[in-house]
């Protein structure tokens, strides 16, 4: 399976989601080198998060980005 790498931005009203496809590779260690030389070319001040999602298909990787995933609950002594 692939790793994608994706730009994404909130919208204003931080609903939804905006995916940008960047690339595709094969193994995670070119994904991973893409990945951090897209962040340092963007530079600390930009609102764009990258990442990188392993999936079958670009489909299933842009649908597992648009989740809405819970905050896990932390207990005190995790803290």
């Amino acid at each position: 399976m692939p790793y994608y790498i994706y730009d994404i931005t909130q919208d204003p009203t931080g609903i939804a989601r905006n995916l940008e496809y960047q690339a595709e590779f094969d193994s995670f260690q070119e994904a991973k080198k893409f990945a951090r030389n897209r962040r340092a070319e963007l530079g600390r001040d930009t609102d764009i998060l990258v990442k990188v999602m392993f999936a079958p298909n670009q489909l299933e990787a842009e649908e597992r980005l648009m989740e809405k995933r819970e905050k896990p609950i932390v207990m005190e002594w995790e803290k």
